[in-house]
């Protein structure tokens, strides 16, 4: 085994104490954070585990306990209960202070109070002098090598012995073990932990818990003193539901079910494609936003739609409900051409490889597509055209000049994405001629400050150039019952509703339909067909174009709004384009399309303690996590176990392992295992 780790790193201590404890050969590597040690990730956060040749473990705790499983099997759950512990609660407060007290020289109050609590918590579940029944567990060196550095040097807490008399005990007896020594000579040389700082000030510091959760780890045996409070005089939903009483009907089928087994049980639908909407049943189309076709999906992007999408579908494929999951590659726009200028390359190829790209990473991940298309195809041309020909009919679309941006240098007009800047609204650098990224508001390229174009970072100038616009407060009204009415009896995400809302509320504008580029749906109006329509105008109707590709009775699920529940399921970011623009198109086009009724947007899923980035590469991307050989399932459970469904959540290595240990393995698995057996 090797360990590669920096310079006076504490969290070492815990691995290398293990890997002594063992007797296990290995090799110590000392290198820098900025040394990309796993190849398959975009930052390495030290220290890392080489198991083997290619295999790594960058947890320093799933480290810990791989190294122990290796000499004796720990079985025992609750260790994996004060990993999650140490993890979860002590950590982020722990390296708050650390840096407060080594870096910054003055001790953060808050972090300190809050240290003293989990440290007041953890003596007294010392009482018994051990955490585990397992002696010198992964649990003991895991905690005795991030409480150190505040029990020894220039970052102790005063008087800690006097009052964690329990926490002493069972310290001195981990700190005394021939292991532990050798990990401090070899991390703390001469016991000067003043070398800790310069590790510290590079060290991501752990996000604190967005929700408040029991402290208690560790579930005992024996029966707990609970405060007793008086209760509510009006119960809550859930208790309502606890205390009711089954009815006699109810308790005889639940017998009759105990008795003849799955016999009785509804048979699962056979699932014969086409499959079409029926008469008499519920009938659900299900679509997951259409993920952008320039990159490699990372996770974030994988449980913003697919991933939840395809939940969603299973379930109601358990349900006997006849329904249908359609998805796709959306290909058009700036990002594209963009990328291909990039790779030197024609956008069709971009399209070509990045269309595979995706479709072989929701494989892996088992995502369960009835379609899965790409708007490239001639069904998205016809469709899309056809849609805005009977806008143009009605009356919803207009003209006007429009101010832009153009590059002297590449002779184009920057639409969208070919514009980078910093933000009129929030200030974040990296805006781009559309969207911020930083605060989500949809811009006008003219509105950025500082505009570049992407291509050759050259200064554009103010131009005009005429377009056509989606007449947006025309159609408002259309709007305002068709979401009146589904906001009532549909499911709709609390954001879904405050985004749609907030729109709404501000007046609906007119919205730009066209674009300056090459590369999309020619525009059909004479005057016009040196233009392309805008990505967000025609992306929705991927949806469409991909049940055109999938049936020849496509209309039957599109322009069946009696018979059709239409689910959407995406990021907070495309909300608008959902509820608001795609809808006015097809209300506009007045052709009986089915409407949204339900749909289900996600916060965002950030990255340890950063957002994912394509642009930058930070993440965790499809293939590497196909890499890492961890089974796709794992990652379905984590990701769905920390959905960001009411505010933005993260991606931690710590908790993925820590998660899977104590949620999906000791939990669900032992629970799916006593059945069994």
């Amino acid at each position: 085994m090797k360990l590669y780790t920096d310079r006076g790193n504490f969290k070492s201590l815990k691995v290398i104490a293990a890997l002594e404890f063992t007797g296990l050969s290995y090799s110590l590597t000392e290198c820098g954070l900025e040394e990309r040690v796993v190849p398959y990730l975009s930052g390495t956060s030290l220290p890392v585990l080489e198991v083997s040749p290619q295999r790594f473990l960058f947890s320093p705790n799933t480290a810990t306990r791989y190294i122990l499983n290796k000499k004796s099997d720990e079985d025992d759950p609750n260790i994996d209960k004060w990993l999650e512990w140490e993890s979860v609660q002590l950590q982020p407060y722990l390296v708050r202070y650390l840096v407060s007290v080594s870096v910054h020289k003055k001790p953060d109050a808050e972090s300190l109070n809050r240290l003293q609590q989990l440290l007041k918590f953890l003596n007294a579940e010392l009482k018994s002098k051990s955490l585990t029944k397992t002696k010198d567990c992964a649990a003991d060196f895991v905690l005795w090598a991030s409480l150190f550095p505040v029990f020894k040097g220039a970052a102790e807490i005063k008087g800690w012995e006097g009052q964690y008399s329990n926490i002493k005990s069972w310290f001195n007896t981990i700190n005394s073990l021939p292991c532990c020594q050798t990990a401090l000579d070899k991390v703390i040389p001469g016991g000067d932990t003043t070398c800790l700082k310069a590790s510290l000030n590079t060290q991501p510091v752990p996000l604190l818990e967005t929700e408040t959760r029991q402290e208690e780890p560790v579930q005992k045996s024996k029966p707990q003193k609970l405060k007793m409070e008086k209760p509510s005089e009006t119960p809550t939903p859930e208790e309502s539901l606890l205390t009711k009483e089954a009815s006699p009907e109810e308790i005889q089928d639940a017998k009759e079910s105990w008795l003849t087994g799955k016999s009785k049980f509804p048979k699962p639908r056979e699932r014969k494609h086409p499959i079409l909407p029926k008469s008499g049943e519920r009938n659900l189309l299900i679509t997951s936003a259409l993920p952008y076709v320039n990159n490699v999906p990372h996770l974030g992007n994988i449980i913003g739609c697919v991933l939840s999408a395809d939940v969603f579908s299973r379930y109601c494929r358990l349900r006997n409900y006849n329904c249908l999951y359609i998805c796709g590659t959306d290909e058009y726009g700036t990002a594209t051409e963009t990328k291909a200028i990039e790779e030197g390359v024609t956008p069709r190829e971009i399209c070509d490889k990045y269309n595979k790209i995706h479709a072989e990473i929701y494989d892996w991940f088992n995502i369960s597509f009835d379609k899965f298309s790409r708007t490239s195809i001639p069904e998205q041309t016809k469709i899309a055209q056809d849609i805005f020909w009977k806008l143009e009919k009605n009356g919803f679309i207009s003209r006007d000049s429009v101010e832009q941006l153009q590059c002297q240098q590449c002779l184009r007009f920057l639409a969208d994405r070919f514009v980078e800047g910093t933000c009129p609204l929030c200030g974040f650098d990296d805006a781009r001629g559309d969207q911020c990224d930083g605060c989500g508001k949809l811009l006008n390229a003219i509105e950025l400050k500082d505009p570049k174009c992407k291509v050759c970072k050259g200064i554009p100038q103010v131009k005009s150039s005429n377009h056509l616009f989606l007449d947006l407060p025309k159609i408002e009204d259309k709007l305002k019952a068709h979401l009146n009415a589904q906001f009532d009896k549909g499911i709709w995400t609390n954001n879904a509703r405050v985004i749609t809302n907030s729109w709404i509320r501000d007046g609906l504008k007119p919205r730009c339909i066209s674009r300056d580029l090459k590369w999309g749906i020619p525009v059909p109006l004479e005057g016009y067909q040196d233009k392309v329509f805008y990505v967000w105008f025609d992306a929705p109707i991927g949806y469409i174009s991909a049940t055109a590709s999938y049936t020849d009775r496509w209309e039957q699920w599109w322009k069946n709004p009696k018979q059709v529940e239409l689910y959407n399921f995406l990021g907070k970011d495309n909300v608008p384009f959902h509820s608001v623009i795609f809808p006015c198109s097809l209300l506009g086009a007045d052709d009986n399309f089915t409407v949204v009724n339900h749909m289900s947007a996600t916060e965002y899923l950030n990255y340890e303690d950063t957002k994912f980035s394509k642009s930058r590469g930070t993440g965790v991307f499809g293939h590497q996590a196909k890499d890492t050989g961890i089974p796709a399932d794992i990652f379905r459970f984590y990701l769905l176990f920390v959905r960001p469904e009411s505010q933005d959540s993260s991606f931690s290595w710590d908790d993925f392992q820590l998660k899977n240990n104590s949620e999906l393995l000791n939990n669900l698995g032992n629970f799916i295992n006593r059945q069994v057996i």
